[in-house]
């Protein structure tokens, strides 16, 4: 006879799937080298951000349906700072206290702002400096709240 699989051996297998290679790839803590040379070098007071992509699957290990996550994904307004431009926060007397944020902060955004660039399985946006409103620790602190 069969043995029978058991809910919590489901679970498990699914927690032990591998991610995706398109998620590793805009994942910010594993961005390839290669990717990074790629990405435009912002000008001027610009920034380079690539917008957080939420998991396609809950931390309990289920599958979001596409639905779900592509409206994860219009809610979504925050990003990770990949480059800033060499005049970025500059401006002492639009920026009295100095730069909002740095390379490798995760920021919030308006939702149709910058301008958004294809690239290899995403997007990323260009921003200018004045356009980031505020910075988070954990951009699924943010997805939670929508």
């Amino acid at each position: 006879m069969a043995e029978m699989t058991t809910p919590k051996q489901v679970l498990e297998d699914i927690n032990n799937l591998p991610d995706t290679e398109e998620t590793a790839k805009l994942d910010p803590k594993n961005l390839d080298e290669s990717l990074l040379e790629r990405i435009p070098k912002p000008t001027g007071w610009r920034l380079v951000v690539l917008p957080f992509r939420p998991p396609k699957r809950t931390k309990s290990g289920l599958y979001l349906a596409e639905k779900a996550v592509e409206k994860q994904q219009v809610a979504t307004v925050c990003g990770y700072v990949l480059e800033t431009g060499p005049l970025a926060y500059y401006d002492q007397e639009k920026f009295p206290h100095g730069a909002w944020c740095r390379k490798g902060d995760w920021v919030v955004f308006a939702r149709y702002a910058g301008a958004r660039i294809n690239i290899e399985d995403g997007e990323i946006r260009i921003l200018n400096d004045d356009e980031i409103l505020a910075t988070i620790k954990d951009p699924e602190d943010v997805i939670h709240m929508v």
